[in-house]
């Protein structure tokens, strides 16, 4: 997905490329009927999970983001999913997972360290508010327990295209329409891509976190960044300094030690049942 988003960005604005992803996404609603929430949650899931996510990780695409680095920041998610998870739902890290994020957010420090001509500060701020933004999202699908995934993404997909073609007027750029007409096929492909098959993932992200802990759950998206740095290295031949490949390798490490106790949690099946897992 950071590798088909680098590729629509080519042709199209990071406010269009957050409308048209989502025009697509909502397509389904012309046959899926509404799940059982009011509209104001529904907007809120919208704006929270999609809208701010996107358009930020777009916009630090155009402040000079890479795909690969990209799949890396946006995966501290994780542990901002975990953090709100505590405080909003008391759903409690353990002693590992604690000692996960600090080591994870040593690896974002040390990235930050690395910010010059290849990453500007502004890019890595925008990127990170849009892992914040998702993890508001996450938290909002986790209290909604008995809502179908499923309508709730293809739902929620109506709500960014309004303030993203909003802000794409706003800033004076063409329509949609015309963008598209001007597009490379390419980047068309990208955009299809991202609206898709890339928006078909959270709605299966979002029964996860539904039926399990969000400490659980969450860690194993940073198993992306694996996916999201060999593709880009193939696609563009992005390569990394020693200082950030170490950043990188202590936020996979954080996870490594955040998913230690899923094992112990699998011996004890009565306490395991407690926390969802049967």
């Amino acid at each position: 997905a950071f590798v088909a988003t680098k590729l629509a960005l080519q042709s199209f604005s990071a406010s269009q490329l957050t409308a048209l992803r989502f025009l697509i996404a909502s397509l389904p609603v012309l046959i899926v009927p509404r799940p059982p929430i009011g509209w104001p949650m529904l907007v809120t899931v919208g704006l929270t999970l999609f809208t701010g996510q996107f358009l930020l990780l777009f916009f630090a695409f155009e402040q000079g983001l890479s795909p690969g680095l990209a799949s890396v920041t946006q995966q501290m998610q994780v542990f901002f999913t975990v953090a709100l998870a505590a405080v909003w739902l008391g759903d409690l890290p353990g002693v590992r997972q604690c000692i996960g994020m600090v080591v994870a957010f040593g690896g974002l420090l040390l990235i930050g360290l690395t910010v010059g001509d290849d990453l500007r500060p502004v890019a890595l701020a925008l990127a990170l508010g849009g892992a914040f933004s998702w993890a508001v999202g996450n938290v909002l699908v986790k209290r909604l327990p008995g809502v179908p995934v499923f309508p709730l993404i293809v739902w929620a997909s109506l709500v960014p295209p309004l303030p993203a073609l909003a802000l794409s007027a706003v800033k004076g750029e063409p329509p949609l329409w015309d963008a598209g007409a001007g597009a490379s096929w390419i980047a068309v492909c990208g955009a299809v891509y991202l609206g898709a098959a890339a928006t078909m993932a959270y709605a299966i992200w979002g029964r996860l976190l539904q039926r399990f802990p969000a400490g659980a759950v969450a860690p194993f998206a940073l198993l992306s960044p694996c996916v999201g740095v060999l593709a880009s290295a193939l696609a563009f031949g992005e390569v990394f300094a020693p200082a950030r490949l170490g950043g990188m390798a202590l936020i996979v490490a954080g996870v490594a030690i955040v998913i230690l106790p899923i094992r112990r949690m699998a011996e004890r099946p009565a306490e395991a049942g407690r926390d969802g897992w049967q």
